[in-house]
């Protein structure tokens, strides 16, 4: 039985042929077909476009949870160029770690509570920190919107201080690129 509370589960079936038709998804699988093959040429084009028109209409796949989520483009180019350079910052604090005259540094595992409301969006935001060196999401529970982290240098109360912030930074600012609303800080 579902509680009142909860939304009723929506049976739904794989969908006509045109529902099932995704133009822009047989072009990436072209496109991806054709870096995988090495080279561009009308054999690889054709195989490309008729292995993505084949997995969309044999392997209908449902569609991705979008409701409420918009792009800001220019906070998205400014988020990835500032994470690119937070990644390679990140490599090299995390190469010293491993090279450094002593001993393994003090980890931990964090509890974090997110405020994303899309799934999608949190989705998202897990493989943005897990990408970055020194910390990845080990758990996320999301009836209760909660990640939990493993954070690699967590040997003082700075570091452990610098890891919070850096995923209440990451959350606003995913915040900010694909949820209409404000991004308040966690307190």
């Amino acid at each position: 039985m579902i509680p009142d509370n909860l939304p009723s589960p929506r049976l739904t079936s794989a969908g006509s042929l045109s529902d099932r038709f995704r133009p822009w998804f047989i072009f990436w699988m072209t496109l991806m077909w054709i870096l995988l093959m090495g080279e561009i040429t009308w054999a690889n084009v054709v195989a490309g476009a008729g292995l993505g028109l084949a997995i969309t209409m044999l392997l209908p796949l449902p569609k991705l949870p979008t409701g409420g989520v918009s792009v800001n483009l220019p906070k998205l180019v400014v988020f990835l160029i500032r994470w690119v350079g937070e990644l390679l910052v990140a490599a090299v604090q995390v190469s010293w770690l491993a090279i450094r005259p002593a001993g393994p540094p003090k980890s931990a595992i964090f509890k974090v509570p997110m405020r994303l409301n899309s799934e999608l969006v949190l989705y998202f935001a897990t493989c943005a920190y897990n990408l970055q060196p020194g910390g990845c999401v080990t758990d996320i529970d999301l009836a209760n919107r909660t990640w939990t982290i493993h954070v690699l240098s967590a040997g003082t109360q700075k570091d452990v201080e610098k890891a919070l912030a850096d995923v209440d930074k990451l959350e606003r600012s995913m915040i900010a690129i694909f949820e209409k609303r404000k991004a308040h800080k966690h307190g």
